[in-house]
């Protein structure tokens, strides 16, 4: 795990050398042929990348994005409308059936498919009629990291050659695009950030809130399906205005709360949520840019805002796995957990 963690930077190098023809056609494409409705297709850390790249696609283009309960199609056979749909569909093996058959229903009945998958001859890239190769390579380890990454990074990617595509700007003025192209970089620096300050507080925990909230909660979530998966420990996500309705009430003395502040217009919110949590008793861990009051895990920014919750997770996946090795769990072989998940 640790050392696919640390291919990250590579694996989105790797992802933004190639391909470049294929995006750029899908983004035109998307901006001729405007979508009626478009939504995702996505199970577990895949699902964590689909929420971020529709976040910017809302934020950025101003395209309302909906996440498919894939039983409609697979269990309940609901006869959805095609017609000028776009589906996403992210996974990393492109095995699962209840990703295969929603892609081939949406294709069979006029919409638009795309895969974003790790194996580009996998079933899911077959039935799609646009594959978007993450250029991963090989991953053994169970929990997904640099093919997560991989996906945060071709979402991006994407949604920045549409909005290029969509204000006529050439890619070498599109400061989304441009800020990708200096990723890998970033993203080495951001794999060297020391958040050894965290195990203490959550070697004995066995609970925990992540929290984080408009780009970043993508990012929460996906550290809590790790801190569950690999160390064992029920830790909720949350963005930083919902757990206000309800959750909170847990919170007492000592209650861990690990924090992503990234930069960005969510972040004020989540400083002071942390200040407040903090009054209350909480054991807040504060994951911000260096200088911010009270953070204990240091977040390197990239060279656009909106890329920085990728850079949060490269730094996140290094301590995660030392934190379930710290309490006595190997993280390359997590408890009743395979690599490719097959559900229907």
């Amino acid at each position: 795990m640790l050392l696919e963690a640390l291919q990250g930077p590579a694996t989105a190098a790797a992802l933004l050398s190639a391909d470049k023809e294929r995006y750029a056609e899908l983004a035109a494409d998307l901006d001729q042929h405007e979508p009626h409705a478009l939504l995702t297709v996505a199970r577990g850390s895949s699902d964590h990348a689909a929420h971020y790249m529709a976040y910017l696609v809302m934020a950025r283009l101003g395209r309302l994005v909906t996440s498919l309960p894939m039983s409609l199609v697979t269990l309940y056979g609901s006869q959805l409308r095609c017609q000028g749909l776009v589906s996403l569909a992210f996974s990393q093996s492109g095995q699962s059936p209840d990703l295969i058959a929603p892609t081939r229903y949406f294709r069979a009945g006029g919409a638009r498919t795309v895969a974003l998958v790790n194996d580009a001859q996998s079933p899911l890239a077959q039935a799609s009629q646009w594959v978007l190769p993450l250029h991963a390579g090989v991953e053994t380890s169970v929990a997904a990291t640099k093919s997560f990454i991989a996906q945060l990074v071709a979402g991006a990617r994407l949604v920045a050659q549409w909005e290029g595509q969509r204000e006529g700007r050439l890619e070498g003025k599109s400061a989304m695009l441009a800020g990708l192209q200096a990723l890998p970089d970033a993203l080495q620096t951001a794999s060297r950030c020391d958040w050894s300050a965290a195990l203490p507080v959550l070697v004995p925990a066995d609970k925990l809130f992540v929290i984080g909230r408009g780009t970043g909660l993508a990012v929460a979530m996906e550290a809590a399906l790790k801190l569950k998966e690999t160390c064992g420990i029920q830790a909720e996500a949350y963005s930083g205005a919902e757990v206000k309705h309800g959750p909170m009430a847990l919170v007492d003395s000592g209650y861990p709360m690990l924090i992503l502040a990234p930069r960005g217009p969510a972040q004020a919110g989540l400083l002071a949520l942390a200040q407040d949590m903090r009054e209350r008793g909480a054991r807040v861990l504060l994951a911000a840019p260096a200088g911010t009051a009270g953070a204990e895990l240091p977040l390197s920014p990239t060279a656009h805002e909106d890329l920085d919750p990728i850079s949060v997770v490269q730094s996140f996946y290094p301590m995660v796995e030392a934190l379930a090795r710290a309490r006595g769990l190997d993280p390359d072989m997590p408890r009743h957990l395979a690599k490719v998940t097959r559900t229907h």
